[in-house]
């Protein structure tokens, strides 16, 4: 939950500096923010999606161990 949290505030201020570099007509500084933004938002979203489907697998084998007995 802690690196889901960190890489969404990541996102949020990369994107922050991409509209502000953008507003301002810095190049550069503007792409180097919209690839930061883009790893944050990919890295984002892969551990959120692995911290939602850890906690699903745990309930299907609690549940399947459960009708075996």
């Amino acid at each position: 939950m802690k690196a889901h949290k960190y890489w969404s505030l990541g996102a949020l201020a990369a994107m922050i500096g991409t509209f502000y570099t953008g507003y301002k007509n810095m190049k550069s500084a503007h792409k180097y923010f919209a690839c930061s933004s883009l790893l944050c938002m990919i890295m984002a979203i892969y551990s959120g999606h692995k911290m939602i489907s850890g906690k699903s697998r745990k309930k299907k084998d609690s549940v399947s161990k459960e009708s075996e007995k």
